[in-house]
């Protein structure tokens, strides 16, 4: 007597597609340091921007030192996407660095796997809550120096102690400006999360 076939078994079944699997970056720091110039080098496709431009009324709120130029700024998130592979998808999320905005970041981190913080080092503190926001939540994280116009004078372990960074966090010099910066932030992250899911807890 012959047997019902179950779902699994008919062929249309077996050769449905399958969604990638989509994994979550944050990309965060302080007012101007390139995060949205950071999700524009490294998307696969037009991101998505929230940017109004700065007017008047931001005059006493935004902190426009070392930015003095900056027009525009990101009110909500920056969106981009990045396909590693048929299975897997990586999306970007920017974050606003005005404090104003920070109440969104709750929001934004819901999913995250991980972060990449920039910093400026002419503005250092300006990525202290940044920093301190993924620490908190026990989200890890890579820090990206943005080297704006070979303006550094610090060396990697002066900015790594003014941090305050923990050893095992990676930190990279470079140009967000650049694609292959980008994509080395990202593999740093990878090779992190990686690190940590094989250290045993402890």
């Amino acid at each position: 007597m012959a047997t019902p076939h179950s779902a699994t078994d008919h062929p249309a079944a077996a050769a449905a597609p399958v969604a990638p699997a989509a994994v979550k970056i944050l990309i965060a720091g302080g007012f101007g340091v390139g995060k949205t110039t950071l999700v524009g080098s490294v998307s696969e496709v037009t991101p998505l921007r929230t940017e109004e431009y700065l007017t008047r009324a931001s005059i006493g709120v935004d902190d426009l030192a070392g930015v003095d130029q900056k027009t525009t700024t990101t009110v909500a998130l920056d969106f981009g996407r990045i396909t590693i592979s048929p299975e897997l998808v990586v999306y970007l999320f920017g974050t606003p660095g005005q404090e104003r905005f920070w109440f969104m970041w709750n929001d934004l981190v819901n999913g995250a796997l991980g972060g990449i913080v920039i910093a400026d080092t002419r503005r250092l503190e300006t990525s202290f809550a940044s920093i301190d926001f993924f620490e908190s939540r026990g989200i890890p994280f890579v820090v990206a120096i943005n080297c704006f116009h070979n303006t550094n004078t610090r060396t990697p372990d002066e900015i790594r102690a003014a941090l305050d960074l923990d050893p095992q966090v990676p930190m990279l010099l470079g140009d967000v400006r650049e694609r292959d910066f980008g994509r080395d932030l990202l593999l740093a992250l990878v090779d992190h999360l990686m690190d940590l899911a094989a250290t045993p807890a402890g």
